[in-house]
């Protein structure tokens, strides 16, 4: 299970900046932790990229903790709102650099209000 974790994060990490196109020059060295039943396996996740490395960086400014039976599942299947839906419910635990994390909360939020818009003049 752990070899397919960072074909997974990769995937997670393209389709969230690719809805998302405001974060896609960001560069922000990330440690996520994807949690198992009594294991937790780390891993630092560089974007642009996004570069991953098995392993906790020194010099990251945001953490992850993410139960990896959640992480599969938004990985193979989530959107950006299930995404904010699973920090807004405590599944996913965020913490560092707070201007930072405050910063990409705003920019999915204004990406989220886009599409809506958009939807909205579509279905009209």
């Amino acid at each position: 299970m752990s070899s397919d974790a960072p074909v997974l994060i990769e995937q997670a990490v393209k389709r969230f900046l690719d809805e998302v196109p405001a974060l896609k020059p960001l560069n922000l060295i990330i440690d996520l932790e994807l949690k198992g039943r009594g294991d937790v396996q780390p891993y630092t996740v560089e974007v642009p990229g996004p570069t991953i490395t098995k392993g906790v960086a020194d010099h990251a400014r945001v953490r992850l903790e993410v139960p990896r039976a959640d992480f599969n599942v938004l990985a193979e299947k989530g959107h950006v709102r299930q995404w904010r839906e699973a920090f807004e419910l405590g599944t996913i635990k965020a913490s560092g650099d707070s201007a930072m994390l405050r910063l990409i909360a705003q920019v999915v939020a204004k990406q989220e209000e886009r599409d809506n818009l958009s939807k909205g003049r579509a279905s009209s």
